[in-house]
C-alpha cells in the first residue's frame, strides 16, 4: 500500500514555498505555551495552578500524565517536519496518516469549542468553569486556559494546512472526481455493513450527549451535574455535531450518497467526524479508569458506555475510509 500512495512528483516539497515555511514556523511556535507550562508542572512547579487546586493532590499521577501531554505535543512539531521536509514524502503513509488523524481528533473540538465557549460567555454564559459549584477552590488561573487552548488553534489550523497541502501533493489523484464516479467496486458489502452498524452504534452516545447538551442530568456522575456552565453545555452540543459528521461522512462513502459531491467532501467528514469522536472517546474513558477520591466525581456506567461507544464509532467509520483508499490507490495503480 505505502508503495501505491507514493507521490507523483516531488517538486512542491523539494522547493519550499514561504507560506510554508510560515506555516510550519507557526506550528512549532504555538507548542511553546503548552510544553513549557507541562514541563514546568512535572518539575515540581506551580504556576497557573492555584493553592487548593486538586491537581495538588496526585502529584505522582499528574508528573505521568504531563509528560505524556509533553511527549503528544512535541509530535507536533515532528509532524510540522515531516510534512515540509523532502524526506517526509518517503515515510511510510500509515505512519504519517495515523498521527495526524490523532492530532484532528484531538484539536478540532478544542478549535471548534473554544471560540464558541467564549462567545457564549460574552453574551451571558456561566464563566466559572475553572470552580465547582459547591464552592471549592479553582482548579487552574484562568488565564492557563485562554494561553493553552489559542495555542492549540494555532496548532491546529498550521499543521492542517501543511497536511492538506501534503496530501494534495502526494495523494491529491486518489479523491478526484465525484460520489457517483466512483467505480463499482471501490466501497464494499463488508464496508457498507461497517458504515451501517456505526450509524446504529452511534445512536446510544448521540442520544445522551443531546440530552447533556439540553440539560438532562440523567446518567451524569453527581460532581458532573453540579459542575455544570456554559462551557459544559457547549462541549456536549459539539460531541453531538461531530457525531453526526462521522456518521454521515460514512454513510455517504459507503453508500453513494450525494453523488454529486466531489469525493473529498465525504472523506473530509469522515476523517474530521470520525478522528474527533474517537479520541475524545478515548481520552474521556482513560480518563475515567484514573483513582478519583470522591465518589460523586465518578464517572457513571453510562457515561463510561457514551465515551466508549463514541470511540468504537469513529474507529468504524475510520475503517471505512482507510478501505477506501486502499481500494481507490489499487484502482490508481499505474500498470
Amino acid at each position: 500500500m505505502t508503495q501505491t500512495l507514493a507521490p507523483t512528483a516531488v517538486k512542491p516539497s523539494t522547493g519550499l514555498s514561504r507560506s510554508r515555511r510560515l506555516l510550519r514556523a507557526v506550528a512549532v511556535v504555538s507548542c511553546v505555551p503548552y510544553l513549557g507550562l507541562k514541563v514546568a508542572w512535572v518539575a515540581g512547579s506551580h504556576v497557573g495552578v492555584p493553592d487548593g487546586s486538586s491537581l495538588l493532590d496526585h502529584r505522582m499521577s499528574m508528573a505521568i500524565v504531563n509528560s505524556l501531554s509533553v511527549l503528544l505535543d512535541s509530535a507536533v512539531i515532528v509532524l510540522a517536519l515531516v510534512l515540509t521536509r523532502p524526506w517526509g514524502l518517503r515515510v511510510p503513509a500509515w505512519l504519517l496518516a495515523f498521527p495526524v488523524w490523532v492530532a484532528t481528533g484531538l484539536l478540532a473540538p478544542i478549535m471548534a469549542g473554544f471560540p464558541l465557549q467564549l462567545l457564549v460567555r460574552a453574551l451571558g454564559g456561566s464563566t466559572n468553569h475553572t470552580q465547582r459549584a459547591s464552592g471549592g477552590e479553582p482548579f487552574l488561573h484562568e488565564w492557563v486556559f485562554g494561553v493553552v487552548y489559542s495555542g492549540f488553534i494555532l496548532q491546529g489550523l498550521a499543521l492542517g494546512a501543511l497536511f492538506v497541502l501534503y496530501a494534495r501533493d502526494r495523494w491529491g489523484h486518489l479523491w478526484r472526481g465525484r460520489v457517483w464516479e466512483l467505480p463499482v467496486g471501490i466501497i464494499g458489502a463488508a464496508q457498507r455493513a461497517t458504515a451501517g452498524a456505526a450509524g446504529l452504534l452511534a445512536l446510544f452516545p448521540l442520544t445522551m450527549h443531546l440530552l447533556w447538551a439540553c440539560g438532562s442530568t440523567a446518567g451524569l456522575s453527581a460532581g458532573r451535574a453540579a459542575e455544570r456552565t456554559s462551557d459544559f453545555y457547549v462541549l456536549e452540543a459539539m460531541y453531538v455535531v461531530f457525531l453526526v459528521v462521522a456518521v454521515a461522512g460514512g454513510q455517504l462513502l459507503a453508500f453513494r450518497r450525494g453523488r454529486v459531491l466531489p469525493v473529498r467532501t465525504p472523506l473530509a467528514l469522515a476523517w474530521v467526524g470520525s478522528a474527533a469522536v474517537a479520541c475524545w472517546g478515548g481520552w474521556l474513558s482513560l480518563a475515567s479508569l484514573g483513582g478519583v477520591d470522591d465518589i460523586a466525581d465518578r464517572p457513571t456506567p453510562l457515561m463510561d458506555l457514551a465515551y466508549a461507544g463514541q470511540m468504537i464509532v469513529g474507529i468504524l467509520v475510520a475503517v471505512v475510509g482507510a478501505y477506501f483508499f486502499a481500494e481507490r490507490s489499487a484502482v490508481k495503480r499505474p500498470a
